[in-house]
């Protein structure tokens, strides 16, 4: 008989909770995957001002918050995929992006679209690892 994987719904109420029929995160065995997660302040539900910059920086609050919640960090983030409003504030999320990602950058996808949800400048989700986590190879420098 298999063995059953074990689903876990991942929730917290340090970030601000789904605005639709999704959840902030699910953990698979010791991956977790997290949901676009956008620039809203957890209390007031609205996205934080500061243009793309501040929003992407609250985006990664609430993202560690979460990824906290999973039993990860940001140094365990294997892929981040960030969806951007407009690519010319691409410079701008880098430089926030690398307060949070500061070695051993994870894989990334950045991507301008249409539109984002609530009218947000910035969008960015993730998949990481739980455990122990043992990182090999040469540090990558970012641009």
């Amino acid at each position: 008989m298999a063995m059953k994987i074990i689903r876990k719904i991942i929730s917290t109420t340090r970030a601000p909770k789904s605005a639709g029929p999704y959840n902030q995160a699910v953990l698979v065995d010791r991956t977790v995957y997290l949901s676009g997660v956008l620039g809203l302040d957890k209390d007031s539900g609205k996205l934080v001002d500061g243009g793309a910059a501040g929003e992407a920086r609250q985006a990664l609050v609430n993202m560690g918050c979460i990824l906290k919640e999973a039993g990860s960090d940001f140094e365990k983030v294997i892929k981040t995929t960030i969806l951007l409003n407009s690519i010319d504030d691409f410079s701008a999320v880098n430089e926030v992006y690398k307060e949070f990602f500061t070695k051993d950058y994870p894989a990334r996808s950045t991507f301008q679209v249409g539109k984002l949800p609530l009218g947000a400048k910035v969008e960015i989700e993730a998949i990481a690892l739980t455990g122990e986590v043992k990182t090999v190879g040469g540090s990558s420098s970012a641009s």
